[in-house]
């Protein structure tokens, strides 16, 4: 017999937006939930009901006193989507977001009605794993405009790089500072730990996989050991997209989700 885990108080800063079947929204390290999913909230809110959870050190959810757990993070979640309300659900993670996906199916099977996992990975690939140091060391060394530059060139798509004017450089940097959230090293430092390999065959939930294929932090390698672990997992690419989704690949992502979400079998009554 499956049973879920026990839930925790969730005591995070939560959005809640829309009406309809609920998704639950898992962001990235160093982000937030408009931050990751900013340019689908309002279309997806149009007929779902989005709880959209602020990890520990974003949003407004206060910074972890403790390294994050997993398992801790997956629960809290779900206890946040329980509590507006929402007893099952489909899962959008990106980045970070789909480990925590991941786990939250294995954990919660009976409340995942689907997973949608992009930009994600099971465990960090050297590419990430080394973002992830550099990160954590150019912050205890207080560079932190440097640690921008460095988050600004992983996550940007080239052609979006080339076609940034030289002067308007300064610029992306320092908003790229400004929306680094308190929590970011935190985040990073369950990057740098999470291994979710051994959950992949026992995901039940329908379950689409989308690969940036320009990403250069998150190898798109990585996308695809996802897809091939979880059985039934559908692969889509994103031609050229980088980690953080431009305008056109939102887009081109929203079609993809909606048709995805459009073919779920009905939730019972």
């Amino acid at each position: 017999m499956t049973v879920d885990h026990a839930l925790p108080s969730p005591e995070l800063d939560v959005l809640v937006q829309g009406r309809g079947p609920a998704l639950l929204l898992a962001h990235g390290a160093g982000g937030g939930i408009e931050a990751n999913f900013g340019l689908a909230l309002d279309d997806l809110a149009q007929d779902h009901t989005l709880v959209g959870p602020h990890y520990p050190g974003a949003g407004a959810s206060p910074r972890a006193i403790e390294p994050l757990a997993l398992d801790d993070l997956a629960d809290r979640l779900v206890a946040a989507a329980v509590a507006a309300g929402q007893d099952s659900f489909a899962v959008l993670g990106e980045s970070l977001g789909s480990a925590v996906a991941v786990r939250i199916a294995t954990r919660h099977p009976t409340r995942v009605r689907a997973l949608i996992l992009t930009a994600g990975f099971p465990t960090a690939d050297p590419v990430l794993a080394l973002a992830a140091q550099l990160f954590k060391s150019l912050a205890a060394a207080g560079q932190w405009n440097d640690l921008a530059r460095l988050a600004l060139v992983s996550c940007m798509s080239r052609a979006d790089l080339a076609d940034l004017e030289p002067a308007d450089l300064d610029a992306a940097v320092s908003q790229t500072l400004a929306a680094m959230p308190p929590g970011m090293l935190d985040h990073f430092d369950l990057v740098s730990r999470v291994d979710v390999r051994t959950d992949l065959p026992k995901v039940s939930a329908p379950t689409l996989v989308v690969a940036p294929t320009g990403d250069r932090l998150v190898l798109p390698e990585s996308s695809y050991r996802l897809a091939a672990g979880i059985p039934g997992a559908r692969l889509i690419e994103l031609p050229g997209a980088a980690h953080v989704l431009n305008t056109a690949d939102r887009a081109t992502w929203l079609r993809h989700v909606r048709e995805f979400l459009a073919a779920l079998p009905a939730r019972p009554a």
